[in-house]
């Protein structure tokens, strides 16, 4: 059972708490790229309860900077972009994207106070439709070879959503194999020829069976935990009869993603990172082994469910997430539509803004929750000794963490542990940009 120390030693994320120190020491989403779209990309982030502004310069560079003007603390969002960097509206001192005082109009000629001004600036990279911010001190981390950061433009699509909860029970429901056939249960299946950009729609692999129905008829799974150079590997099979298993690989990629099977032919890394204590964001990045994506397919789906420019849900706890209990009767198991992300919404914001882990009763089932949770306490254990934590990487180590593998397959009950790196080898054979998996 947790204790209401370690809950708040794993969930709070401000710079003094355990988990957020831990969680500076890597690469966080903080926007899409395409918001810094238009004539003025300058937009206000949160990240880890701290207020910044993110913005592009005239040569095109990116800039990450503490949003509160360090002369009288006003607003730099609402910054003038021009000559090299940002310019505080208020008086008119002057930032790069390296938080270089430039000018300081009001002082006297001459005056060289602003050399003595710095404000506080962080490294942001863009990868594949996202740009991720680096907040902690020193040298950031390399990016590791990831499917989702090595696939051409193309056949990688990011989109992102905003949830009322705080960032680990969001995670959570990402890495918990077993809830699938049940909030995720539709009682009549969608064609899988209809189903494109749709989760859950798409037949497994080697089959011509819809996931939603093999979730919904074997709600029993077999669940195995492995640890991995990125974090763990979850082997989750439902045997069909004595000859065949369905098999789902998933994976927790350290220390707030997930990778999971999309379709055949695509994957979902998707990020939970905090806002604040109560709030975060969800950053997925689609990748294609096949064909190009079809990004506008894929915004348009969204679009029908999240409001900009914030990416809001519209379904959310003021409207009960659409329940319905006539459609909860007769064709979804939670009455909330036909979206999974809705229903993962109604699991992780109904458990309150910090869900209380002391009234939890953990069962098999959720081997994977637990194996999570020691992770990271100890990855928070080893980083206040001054140790590396897992998946802190420099460049030779961030080039061996590559994949890594996840699909939803219909295998062979015997020699399955082989059938799924066949399955995978295979996928990445016919990708030309595609890496060897972990």
């Amino acid at each position: 059972m947790i204790s209401r120390e370690e809950n708040a030693r794993m969930t709070l994320t401000g710079a003094a708490a355990p988990a957020g120190k831990l969680m500076r020491l890597y690469w966080q989403p903080v926007a899409l790229t395409e918001e810094l779209a238009g004539p003025r990309p300058v937009k206000a982030v949160r990240l880890m309860g701290q207020d910044l502004v993110l913005f592009r310069d005239e040569q095109g560079r990116l800039g990450l900077l503490d949003r509160d003007c360090p002369h009288r603390g006003a607003d730099l969002s609402y910054g003038r972009r021009e000559h090299g960097g940002l310019r505080c509206p208020f008086h008119g001192w002057l930032f790069d994207v390296e938080g270089k005082c430039l000018q300081m109009p009001a002082e006297p000629e001459g005056s060289r106070y602003c050399d003595r001004i710095r404000q506080g600036a962080y490294p942001a990279r863009e990868r594949n439709g996202i740009i991720f911010a680096y907040l902690g001190a020193g040298e950031p981390p390399a990016f590791p070879d990831l499917d989702c950061f090595i696939a051409p433009d193309s056949h990688s699509f990011a989109f992102k959503g905003h949830m009322e909860c705080n960032w680990l029970q969001a995670l959570e429901v990402g890495i918990d194999p077993a809830h699938a056939s049940f909030l995720h249960r539709f009682e009549e299946d969608e064609s899988t020829e209809t189903g494109y950009g749709k989760q859950f729609r798409a037949a497994s692999i080697d089959s011509n069976i819809p996931m939603t129905t093999l979730m919904r008829e074997y709600p029993r799974p077999i669940i195995e935990v492995e640890p991995s150079p990125f974090g763990l590997r979850l082997l989750t099979r439902r045997p069909l009869n004595e000859r065949q298993t369905h098999l789902r690989v998933t994976n927790l990629l350290f220390p707030n993603a997930f990778v999971i099977p999309m379709s055949a032919e695509m994957t979902i890394v998707q990020w939970h990172v905090p806002v604040d204590d109560t709030t975060n964001y969800w950053y997925a990045m689609f990748t294609s082994f096949g064909r190009a994506v079809d990004k506008d397919e894929m915004r348009r789906q969204r679009l029908e469910l999240y409001q900009l420019p914030d990416y809001t849900p519209r379904l959310n706890r003021s409207n009960n997430w659409g329940y319905d209990p006539e459609e909860q009767r007769t064709k979804t198991y939670t009455g909330m539509g036909f979206d999974i992300n809705v229903h993962d919404q109604w699991a992780c914001e109904s458990l309150g803004p910090i869900a209380d882990r002391t009234r939890e009763h953990l069962g098999t089932s959720d081997k994977a929750i637990i194996a999570y949770r020691r992770l990271l306490l100890r990855s928070i254990e080893q980083m206040e000794k001054g140790e590396t934590p897992i998946m802190v990487l420099d460049r030779a180590a961030a080039a061996g963490i590559t994949g890594p593998a996840s699909m939803d397959a219909i295998g062979p009950a015997e020699g399955w542990e082989a059938y799924w790196k066949d399955v995978d080898r295979k996928r990445r054979g016919n990708a030309s940009w595609a890496k060897s998996a972990a």
